[in-house]
């Protein structure tokens, strides 16, 4: 929804909201926010909210400490879960210096940025996500265990599938704060489940993204459980994997997919450490359906991109490297100017992978590029790489690689 700043405050008024989040996040797409009281939301649309950036990893020093918060109306959302009297609602905000200059670490402003470029450019992108993550049990003090909350397998049902209520309240949360669910299941791991989001433009997708992660921690934890999304959380089990489902369009309403892929294969080794951003991403990648390599294929699931089969508005390219560590706004962006260069240099695609690169012979697995084996050799391509610096801040990227 469009709302001005005076519709935000006065629904405020009528809906009894107390609270008001004003969500961001850091370099590393880790959640922060801060409540206000109704009565500095004016304050908060026309001159912003102070926060400390020198306590935000990344975000400066004790010298230089000031940013300021501006929620976004049209983000307003409410958070279900939070008590119906004194209602709790939520808009993201746009990070700036005292003097309104955009702070070059907000990621979120950063992909605003690639889709007007993309816009001017003739295209129009749109972005759905799947995320996986493993449901583990608490122990007697509430601490998380490694001990999955089933045994269950790919798409089992109950009683095996001890995940389907978790999922259910999920889904219906994320109904309430205009967020789409198309599907849910128990994937491959035990305690390990999938929710996928309906495709949307990349700002609100990778908000949904945000969005998504905060409403399963919160409804696992409500349920007495440990959502878990990081890449690798059982050493023999599938690691977690976020993958994202691109598609775009140009003026006359065509899919330039081809060259789009095109650009996207070409970057991919120096776009993998902003994919997969701890050294616990490498453990995941070449294993258990996790890409290894650069290569794409029609429906094939041993390969980095494949095009999945389906018809009309559905028809899509997945992406199945990146992992929830993964910033979405950062992974967002990348992957628009990666796509807008195939697009604008007419690149070809190479031939498709036709084969299972997980059982494929050393001699044939020669022919293709691999994906860096650990997140030092990462950060090297990343850092060696014109285009990452000509679209990747150099704070941010000295954020991932000089840690």
């Amino acid at each position: 929804m469009n709302y001005t700043m005076d519709e935000v405050i006065q629904y405020m008024r009528e809906e009894d909201v107390k609270f008001i989040r004003l969500a961001f996040c850091d370099v590393f797409g880790r959640q922060k926010n801060i409540s206000i009281m109704p009565d500095e939301l004016r304050r908060a649309f026309t001159q912003g909210i102070a926060i400390d950036a020198s306590a935000i990893a990344g975000f400066g020093d004790e010298s230089r400490s000031d940013l300021f918060l501006h929620p976004e109306p049209e983000t307003l959302t409410p958070l279900p879960w939070r008590p119906e009297h004194g209602r709790v609602m939520q808009m993201f905000a746009s990070i700036t210096w005292p003097d309104g200059t955009p702070f070059a670490c907000d990621t979120r402003t950063l992909l605003k940025k690639a889709v007007a470029d993309a816009k001017e450019a003739g295209y129009e992108y749109s972005f759905g996500a799947e995320q996986e993550f493993y449901l583990f049990k608490l122990d007697e003090n509430g601490a998380p265990t490694k001990i999955p909350y089933d045994n269950a397998g790919y798409m089992d049902v109950a009683p095996d599938d001890r995940g389907e209520n978790v999922r259910r309240e999920v889904c219906l949360t994320l109904e309430q704060m205009g967020i789409q669910p198309e599907s849910s299941h128990h994937e491959v791991g035990p305690g390990q489940n999938e929710i996928d989001i309906r495709y949307s433009d990349p700002v609100a997708a990778a908000d949904n993204v945000m969005m998504f992660r905060r409403v399963v921690k919160t409804i696992a934890v409500r349920n007495g459980l440990y959502a878990d999304f990081s890449p690798k959380p059982m050493e023999q089990e599938p690691g977690n994997g976020f993958h994202i489902n691109i598609s775009l369009k140009n003026k006359s309403g065509e899919a330039e997919v081809c060259p789009m892929l095109a650009g996207i294969l070409k970057h991919m080794l120096p776009m993998t450490v902003f994919f997969n951003p701890t050294e616990e991403s490498y453990r995941r990648l070449g294993r258990s359906k996790a890409p290894g390599y650069v290569s794409w294929s029609m429906e094939n699931r041993s390969q980095l991109i494949r095009i999945p089969a389906a018809e009309g508005e559905y028809r899509r390219a997945e992406l199945r490297s990146p992992d929830p560590g993964a910033n979405p706004y950062l992974a967002f962006a990348l992957l628009i100017y990666a796509g807008l260069d195939g697009n604008r240099n007419h690149l070809e695609l190479p031939p498709a992978a036709d084969i299972n690169l997980y059982t494929a012979k050393a001699s044939d697995l020669a022919a293709y590029e691999k994906l860096p084996e650990n997140l030092p050799d990462a950060c090297r391509l990343a850092a060696e790489s014109d285009f990452i610096r000509a679209h990747v801040p150099e704070e941010i990227l000295a954020i991932y690689c000089e840690r």
